[in-house]
């Protein structure tokens, strides 16, 4: 095998050298990757041209599904192409692009997360205040801040992890470019930055764990207070999918980046990354759309041609 710390690019080993296994992996996710840009395609088309889903919550759900599609597209394909060639590198330049995109996107979808939970606290708990704190400008500047800050984030995980001074093996054990792995091609204690940037991140997703759980607490205690179960309904067809959502993406995520790294990962561990890195994006249309039946109607409507609906509905889900 060549000595790969002479060259400037990374092997990323991915899930398994069986060329049949490769071909299953691939085929796997494409199927994947088309069916989670058709599903957040047809959310933003349907959140933009749909006069009945202008609404604040919508307006978020559509920059959730515009974060899914650029989350998805920065790993899988890079991962089905090198399955395909039967070649796992990936350039220096390809690697620094991964952990810009992957990371800056990754804290968007928490912060984006937070302010859909924010949204759905003020839509239930504040109802008849709900247009005067979630006024446009106010959705617009908290999408602003979402995309921002996720920029600075990718910046300053770039920026640190790649003032590494590589000395071993540039072998990564996973599919794309993972910032843990990379830390373990280190022989010095050069990646003391990567550490500091790492724990600012974990706190502020703490901070934004917190506030989504505490939304929640007021939102639950104030939909059980609902006289009519069509009421409770409503709040709950609006509220379950996006729990379910932050839920799955945090848990997932947390795990990954807080269990140690191996030097010789298992199934297990691949499984984990691709729970928080694909499967997201890939069902969050459905579910978001499963229970929603103004999203459900919308769906068909553009699917069968029809005529998109012309008038707002009510921004609460309490209505």
């Amino acid at each position: 095998m060549e000595n790969i710390t002479t060259v400037s690019g990374f092997l990323l080993m991915g899930f398994s050298d069986n060329r049949e296994l490769q071909i299953l992996h691939a085929l796997l996710f494409l199927a994947m990757y088309l069916s989670a840009l058709a599903g957040n395609l047809i959310i933003v088309a349907i959140t933009t041209l749909d006069q009945g889903l202008q609404s604040p919550m919508y307006y978020f759900l559509k920059h959730l599904s515009l974060l899914d599609l650029s989350f998805i597209s920065v790993t899988v394909p890079q991962s089905i192409d090198n399955s395909l060639k039967d070649d796992g590198y990936i350039s220096h330049g390809q690697c620094m692009l991964q952990v810009f995109f992957f990371t800056s996107l990754a804290w968007a979808e928490v912060a984006v997360l937070t302010v859909m939970s924010y949204d759905r606290y003020a839509a239930i708990c504040f109802p008849l205040r709900y247009e005067v704190i979630m006024d446009p400008g106010t959705c617009k500047w908290a999408v602003i801040a979402v995309w921002l800050s996720g920029a600075l984030s990718g910046i300053l995980y770039m920026a640190t992890t790649f003032s590494i001074t590589f000395c071993r093996a540039k072998v990564i054990h996973q599919f794309f470019c993972d910032v843990p792995q990379l830390l373990k091609l280190s022989c010095s204690n050069d990646y003391l930055g990567v550490i500091g940037v790492a724990a600012f991140v974990s706190v502020m997703a703490f901070i934004c764990f917190g506030s989504i759980v505490l939304s929640y607490i007021h939102v639950f205690s104030t939909v059980l207070k609902i006289p009519s179960a069509e009421g409770r309904s409503k709040a709950f067809s609006t509220c379950l999918p996006h729990l379910f959502v932050v839920s799955f993406f945090l848990s997932t995520g947390a795990f990954e980046f807080l269990k140690p790294t191996s030097d010789s990962p298992t199934g297990f561990d691949l499984m984990i990354s691709i729970f928080y890195s694909v499967v997201p994006p890939t069902l969050n249309p459905i579910i978001y759309s499963l229970r929603n039946e103004a999203m459900k109607g919308a769906v068909r409507r553009l699917l069968l041609g029809g005529q998109f609906s012309g008038e707002n509905i009510s921004p609460s889900c309490c209505g």
